[in-house]
């Protein structure tokens, strides 16, 4: 064991309560009488995962002030193979952009390396829709910020996947420069439901990020 002048290394909480007695000199501790807290790792099997958050109904007061990110819907990453719970999510998401579009609402679509012919043709863009691409952080190296500030945005509805990757750090990447972030839970996707499940909670738990994000449900959105 690491020692401090001959005593044994002490939790870093001891020592700052010991500290904050006035103690100027550190007590012999038996060995092994005070042991480090574990890492997360050490813990990982009897981790219980916390209350599932709140969905919420969500109206959306001004479509013109809004903006639709549809995120990497593309057959290279949204693939039967890959994740097909994108897939699976196509359907659903096709109704929300279906009826975003009849509202005024700002379509802007993103890729990461790939063609806007790879999108999935029932959510494919129509003229005037913009694109970027890029990696997780859609502001990243794009005109993004440029496009919603140019459009007035206000408030953007992500969707798409991955859940830990595209939509985590979009949402994050949108909420972080004041805008209001409408997350449906079942527009957004991965791999596997365990990063689904984390993304809810940090999109709704983070600081500063939280307080700018609702985690809704498609059909919890209206106008």
């Amino acid at each position: 064991m690491d020692r401090i002048q001959g005593r044994p290394l002490l939790g870093l909480a001891a020592i700052f309560a010991l500290s904050l007695a006035g103690a100027t000199t550190l007590p012999d501790f038996p060995v092994g009488t005070l042991a480090f807290a574990q890492t997360i790792v050490d813990e990982w099997a009897t981790v219980k995962a916390p209350p599932p958050p709140e969905l919420k109904p969500v109206t959306i007061g001004n479509p013109k002030e809004t903006a639709l990110l549809m995120l990497d819907f593309v057959k290279q990453i949204c693939s039967p193979q890959a994740r097909p719970r994108c897939v699976a999510s196509i359907p659903r998401v096709q109704g929300l952009l279906k009826e975003a579009r009849a509202k005024g609402v700002h379509v802007i679509y993103s890729l990461a390396g790939q063609s806007v012919a790879d999108i999935w043709p029932e959510v494919a863009p129509i003229a005037g829709e913009p694109s970027v691409s890029s990696g997780p952080d859609k502001y990243l190296g794009t005109e993004l910020e440029k496009i919603l500030k140019e459009r007035g945005i206000k408030t953007v509805i992500a969707v798409g996947v991955a859940a830990e990757g595209a939509v985590l750090h979009t949402s994050a990447g949108s909420a972080f420069r004041g805008l209001k972030v409408i997350v449906p839970v079942d527009g957004m996707s991965s791999s596997t439901t365990y990063a689904e499940q984390y993304t809810a909670w940090h999109l709704t738990n983070a600081p500063r990020l939280g307080a700018q994000v609702t985690l809704t449900k498609i059909d919890l959105i209206r106008y």
